[in-house]
């Protein structure tokens, strides 16, 4: 079957920016944002994902005075002149305000500064319900490089992996998850090392369909809401088609750093119910 969108393997460039996210902080966090799309760049990043809820932080009680809209508001107009500026893709989490509402947001920008997608969380932790509204769709974004799915976070981990299957069957040849991976205060990573969680469910997606998972972990404090007093530690991943830990990020909550790796995107093996025929000869193999 030909992939309508990627005919031949193709080379991507992408970075992982593990950034500071300072709780209620926008200016501040939106500058570090700007810094990390033009270091990437610099590298020779053609996507770079950014953290979930970069603008004020995960669950963080400013978002009900602070969210803005997306496109229009100030976070997302900054990130759109950002990716226009350095001519590259911006994958990044972002606090919604759509009229009453809140969400917790993902937005797919492209080169240009067009925002290709609107991701809002689907599987969100139950202490955020009070602050974000749910989500109510899935999109993926048909691109010179190939077809991008976004998520965020915990929906990796919804019952069955049903969220990140799904981006598999509407013919993801990448996944990305801005995140905000967080541990209590006194977690020691040498005893109980971080990331079995994500590994478990990203790996066997990418295996099943031939994708890759990015997810971008946000490092810092968490200083209010209901996670107050834990550490976001990044260690963000990324895992590849033969469900591989390729490459993941230093830990701990000032362990900042921009990873960059090139992955090799392949056209989809199959589409529809031609996957179940697709595993099934795996399997006999």
């Amino acid at each position: 079957m030909k992939d309508p969108i990627l005919r031949e393997p193709r080379i991507v460039r992408i970075a992982l920016a593990q950034m500071l996210v300072e709780g209620g902080c926008k200016a501040s966090n939106l500058e570090r944002a700007e810094m990390c799309i033009a270091a990437a760049t610099a590298k020779g990043a053609e996507i770079v994902v950014l953290p979930e809820a970069l603008n004020l932080g995960w669950t963080h009680p400013s978002a009900i005075a602070e969210a803005d809209a997306v496109p229009g508001g100030e976070s997302c107009e900054r990130l759109r002149a950002a990716a226009r500026k350095n001519r590259v893709y911006v994958c990044a989490g972002l606090v919604e305000r759509d009229n009453s509402l809140v969400f917790n947001s993902a937005v797919l920008i492209s080169p240009d500064g067009a925002v290709l997608l609107v991701h809002r969380k689907l599987n969100e932790l139950e202490i955020g319900h009070d602050l974000y509204a749910q989500g109510k769709s899935l999109k993926v974004a048909q691109t010179p490089l190939g077809t991008v799915g976004v998520m965020i976070c915990a929906d990796a981990f919804a019952r069955g992996q049903v969220v990140s299957r799904t981006l598999g069957l509407m013919g993801a040849h990448i996944i990305l998850s801005p995140s905000a991976w967080a541990v209590p205060a006194d977690h020691d990573n040498s005893r109980e090392p971080y990331g079995s969680l994500w590994l478990e469910n990203y790996a066997p997606v990418a295996r099943d369909y031939r994708l890759w998972i990015a997810g971008v972990s946000n490092v810092g404090r968490i200083t209010a809401g209901p996670w107050n007093g834990r550490l976001c530690i990044g260690c963000s991943l990324l895992v590849g088609p033969d469900g591989r830990k390729v490459l993941m990020g230093p830990y701990g909550p000032d362990a900042e750093a921009l990873l960059m790796a090139e992955v090799e995107l392949q056209p989809r093996p199959a589409r529809g119910d031609g996957w179940e025929t697709f595993w099934r000869n795996q399997t006999a193999h």
